[in-house]
């Protein structure tokens, strides 16, 4: 069944959400049908594993410092701009480590209970059920909660205590107290370029975490990250990062955002398909990132200029 907030919780035959309120009443009072108990982390762990590696270019030394902090168990915070390799990086870890990964894509609509868990009525009665940072805690998986900045301040307080030497998370409405395993990682990641007053984690939040900075990568390692993830020539992965670089000087100067790598990933796919190059970047490079229209025909004068 599929949460409200977009986490899907796992298959359940008639099951439904209920509300605070009704738990409370469960608890209370009991209920007729019976009371069961079910976790996530029943299921095979092995759903959580990457078994084929995610392809990844080192730009420094982000693989021997991210190893590290696993080492230590410490939790890690990915800075980067959109489209730049952060989950892909996840992924990567994961791989590498032999862990199991569970990502979040956190929004503003997901609640605590979305990430820890809740209670489920169905035909047999209530049954819990639990979230995807429960599970990741009991299994011992990396647990990915991409743009963390997008959920409510309220909602990201919850990890605290997984963040800091106690490494447990206190399951309220549920009356246990849950004792992280040891091979249990909490890692966040956000845009740094899309943060306000109203979206920005708590220095309270912040202080719990190493972090890594990730930029787009240098023109040489972009055009081979094109080149592999595409199975594009590298002339033309080439020509493609040079529209990104033309694009992302742009920035803050009529672009909130440059041309991410993963669309000159979906630019190469559109050429690959038998688009031409300059219909392929103005569908792929130009039109998701701006409507203004002078904007959109500079580029578009530079896509010309280097595909010409």
């Amino acid at each position: 069944m599929k949460s409200p907030h977009g986490w899907v919780h796992g298959v359940f035959n008639k099951a439904y959400w209920i509300a605070d309120a009704e738990i409370d009443e469960i608890k209370l009072f009991g209920n007729k049908t019976g009371h069961q108990e079910k976790t996530m982390s029943d299921q095979d762990i092995e759903q959580y594993k990457i078994t084929t590696e995610p392809f990844y270019k080192p730009q420094e030394d982000e693989i021997e410092l991210y190893g590290a902090a696993y080492d230590a168990r410490l939790p890690v915070m990915i800075k980067g701009p959109t489209g730049c390799g952060k989950s892909r990086f996840v992924e990567h870890m994961a791989w590498k480590l032999g862990k199991p990964l569970i990502t979040v894509a956190c929004n503003e609509d997901m609640t605590a209970s979305d990430l820890v868990g809740r209670y489920l009525l169905d035909a047999n009665g209530t049954r819990w059920v639990d979230g995807p940072l429960t599970t990741a805690a009991r299994i011992g998986a990396i647990c990915y909660l991409d743009e963390v900045v997008e959920a409510r301040q309220d909602t990201t307080v919850v990890i605290h205590p997984l963040t800091d030497h106690r490494r447990n998370l206190p399951l309220d409405k549920k009356g246990e107290m849950v004792e992280a395993h040891p091979d249990f990682q909490l890692v966040i990641s956000y845009n740094p370029g899309y943060q306000s007053l109203m979206k920005d984690l708590k220095q309270s939040t912040k202080q719990r975490f190493s972090a890594l900075e990730f930029d787009y990568p240098t023109a040489s390692v972009e055009a081979s990250i094109v080149e592999q993830e595409a199975g594009i020539d590298a002339d033309t992965s080439a020509k493609l990062v040079k529209i990104a670089h033309a694009a992302r000087n742009l920035k803050g100067h009529g672009l909130d955002e440059g041309i991410s790598t993963r669309l000159l990933v979906y630019a190469a796919n559109l050429m690959n398909k038998g688009i031409a190059p300059k219909s392929a970047c103005r569908m792929a490079l130009v039109r998701p990132i701006t409507d203004d229209v002078d904007i959109r025909d500079t580029l578009d004068h530079a896509i010309d200029s280097v595909f010409a």
